[in-house]
């Protein structure tokens, strides 16, 4: 850092530049998206997306997912807690109907999440709140189903025997359950606990070696699950 004068500015006159005629560009005119229409399909909406970044990522994946459906390959969501709790539940059932879902893995909120839409047909705790007076994670018919579910299927992954449970208890929204879904039409669905970080673990109810041993058996049925989407 220069010390009792002012830095002077830079002289650019000597930068030396190129013609845009010449320089190899990424997008062109035939890349640029087109504006929506009144009744217009989806298909036109799709197309009509700029070939660019992210549409054009979501063209790719759409492509390999309808590809992989007509060979009937293994098409494996791996899902956070929230794709439920923004409601895609619905979508992700239909996905299963199509065959665009073939197999599902979640991690542990996201089983908490879909096993109180099943019951209670409502979910989401406002956490900021909840944490003040200690009662964030404590709903009782949560950390009592679950670990219910756990005990009844000792040799199940945490997944299916949770997805089971919600069939066999008939709770008022199963339909809307992405593992009950799966268990009733024979679908791989894994849950994967954190250790200390789902209110699983902090329930009365809890029992470590149950949680520990249906998430080990999912870890290994995700690993044969993902032997097969090879091509």
């Amino acid at each position: 850092m220069m010390r009792g004068s002012v830095l002077p500015s830079i002289d650019l006159s000597h930068v030396r530049t190129i013609s845009i005629k010449t320089r190899k560009s990424k997008v062109s005119l035939r890349d640029l998206g087109t504006p929506p229409r009144k009744r217009k399909s989806y298909r036109e909406f799709e197309h009509s997306l700029p070939k660019i970044l992210a549409a054009q990522e979501f063209r790719t994946l759409a492509d390999a997912i309808a590809r992989a459906v007509r060979a009937r390959r293994t098409i494996l969501w791996m899902t956070g807690a929230h794709v439920i709790k923004v409601g895609l539940s619905p979508v992700l059932v239909e996905l299963m109907n199509r065959r665009a879902l073939t197999a599902l893995s979640m991690n542990g909120a996201g089983a908490i999440h879909d096993f109180e839409i099943a019951y209670a047909g409502t979910t989401s705790e406002d956490v900021a709140s909840r944490l003040k007076d200690g009662s964030f994670g404590m709903a009782r018919e949560t950390g009592e189903f679950l670990a219910a579910a756990l005990q009844r299927r000792r040799t199940s992954g945490f997944g299916l025997a949770v997805g089971h449970a919600i069939g066999e208890a008939k709770l008022a929204h199963r339909r809307l359950s992405l593992l009950h879904a799966c268990a009733s039409r024979g679908l791989p669905a894994t849950v994967h606990v954190a250790i200390g970080t789902d209110i699983d673990h902090q329930q009365p109810t809890a029992q470590g070696e149950a949680i520990g041993r249906a998430s080990f058996e999912d870890f290994k049925l995700l690993c044969a699950v993902v032997s097969t989407l090879e091509g």
